[in-house]
């Protein structure tokens, strides 16, 4: 049981961690310097990513294109 919970938590850090760096690399890299589309790096943003994955960053990036509108 505990090996089950420690893997749970090792995995939603590691996908926390590649959703900020997903997101970082989007909002310096991809995105032109003057954009409203970027998405800030916040405990949401960790929550989101690390909860969902990558498509949790795409649900952020969804959400400010959204907002756009």
């Amino acid at each position: 049981m505990k090996k089950k919970i420690a893997a749970v938590i090792i995995n939603f850090f590691i996908r926390a961690a590649m959703g900020m760096a997903l997101i970082f690399f989007i909002n310096q890299y991809v995105l032109p310097p003057d954009s409203s589309i970027n998405v800030g790096m916040n405990a949401v943003s960790f929550l989101t990513s690390g909860t969902l994955g990558i498509p949790g960053v795409g649900l952020l990036y969804g959400i400010m294109c959204y907002q756009i509108l």
